[in-house]
């Protein structure tokens, strides 16, 4: 049981009688799908690096506008951020908010060495932790060790929870990490009662009642666009921001939901597939109808915007098992590896305009992926990165017709969506 589930837990058992807005620190997608299903509205990512410190903020703001409590789940280690640095470390995105920290400690095989530790984390930086949560505890008498190492060394935080271990509570994983949520049964009932039993809930209100919310108005868009977009969304694809979601609105733009796997294309303006899994329903994919509605589309000049896994199903072919037939939209092939092949922020000047983006601007993300894709000689590439792996040769982002996928995910408050929806619209009319 790790950090994930002890933030759900928290999470489930809030969620019993507040409202209770959940966040993530970092670009994960995964995470904010089971917190979703737990608190039942949708979670939101805070990630320093992509947003910038104004991203977090405005984010933040407007997410928890309507909630009781927001539980913000870290990333890694609480001071694990880009290379050296603070950037996207969950202590950055604390001091942006100026929130109140909770650590969780693994207290496996270990007593007076956790004062060690939360001295060291509470003199490291100017964070405010305010509470401790021990994992993993053996016994009573275990926990009784820690507590008195914590008063002999001077220590005033708090142990607010105690958790024991437990093999009943987790969450299944696969090579891009746990599984989505809905994939498997997570026993909320069980989660929630684990938490109440185990943790100080009056104490962690009180923590959290001492927050204010910053006071910064959020910026609007300068335009609005009437235009309808269809948004991949099922098993193979849906690795997607929320974020994405509301700017996408907020510009104007009406949503289409559809399923590559099993729907035709909808009538619609432009197109937008996120990552996910395209490699374990490579065969439905190959079989749908809507391959090749997509790629008629793109062929006409459709405007269209890909991430990760959605460039494999673009390309060509894919090879998992055996190779199968994609949309054939861009000239390349991809095969699935079984190793890593990049992982990390991503850096990304436009070298050619795309549907996305004119050339100049620079773009920040994230790629993690385990595919390796190889493109025709005179493939046109979108991105040249100052950080991070792409496609090929530090290249990134394969431009065909008015189609751009890369391996590269981004955030809309690093690559506004305005320039799509002002193609989409030019394509709409046309």
């Amino acid at each position: 049981m790790g950090k994930t589930t002890v933030a759900l837990g928290l999470m489930a058992e809030l969620s019993k009688n507040y409202k209770v807005q959940p966040f993530k620190v970092g670009p994960d997608f995964i995470d904010p799908t089971h917190h979703t299903l737990v608190c039942g509205r949708p979670s939101r990512n805070l990630d320093s690096y992509m947003m910038g410190e104004r991203g977090v903020l405005e984010t933040f703001i407007h997410a928890s506008a309507d909630a009781d409590f927001c539980v913000i789940e870290g990333v890694m280690g609480l001071f694990d951020g880009m290379d050296d640095t603070e950037i996207a470390s969950t202590a950055h995105v604390a001091k942006i908010l100026n929130v109140p920290v909770v650590l969780v400690v693994n207290a496996h095989g270990v007593s007076r060495s956790v004062a060690a530790m939360v001295k060291g984390f509470a003199e490291f930086d100017r964070v405010d932790i305010r509470g401790i949560i021990l994992n993993s505890v053996g016994s009573e008498r275990h926990t009784g060790l820690i507590r008195d190492s914590l008063r002999s060394a001077g220590i005033k935080i708090p142990v607010i929870g105690s958790l024991p271990a437990s093999r009943e509570i987790s969450i299944p994983s696969r090579h891009l990490g746990l599984h989505m949520a809905g994939e498997n049964e997570l026993d909320v009932t069980l989660l929630s009662g684990f938490i109440e039993k185990n943790v100080d809930l009056d104490a962690l209100k009180t923590i959290a009642g001492t927050y204010e919310v910053p006071n910064i108005k959020p910026d609007e868009p300068d335009e609005g666009f009437d235009t309808r977009i269809g948004i991949a969304l099922d098993g193979a694809f849906c690795f997607y921001y929320q974020d994405s979601f509301d700017a996408f609105r907020r510009l104007g733009a009406e949503l289409i939901f559809f399923s590559p796997m099993s729907d035709r294309l909808p009538d619609v303006d432009g197109m937008y597939l996120g990552g996910g899994y395209p490699e374990l329903f490579a065969r439905e994919l190959e079989a749908s109808r809507s391959r090749d509605d997509i790629k008629k589309a793109a062929n006409d000049g459709m405007p269209i915007y890909g991430e990760c896994g959605a460039l494999l199903y673009l390309n060509e072919s894919l090879t998992t098992d055996k190779t199968y037939r994609m949309a054939g939209v861009l000239g390349a092939n991809s095969r699935m590896t079984d190793r890593l092949q990049a992982l990390g922020y991503t850096e990304a000047q436009v070298i050619s305009d795309s549907p996305l983006a004119k050339k100049g601007r620079i773009i920040r993300g994230h790629e993690f992926h385990y595919s390796v894709t190889e493109c025709d000689r005179d493939a046109m590439f979108a991105y040249k990165l100052g950080r991070g792996k792409g496609i090929s040769s530090g290249k990134d982002g394969l431009i065909e017709h008015n189609t751009l996928a890369s391996y590269m995910h981004t955030h809309p408050a690093s690559a506004s969506f305005a320039e799509f929806l002002h193609q989409c619209n030019r394509y709409k009319s046309g």
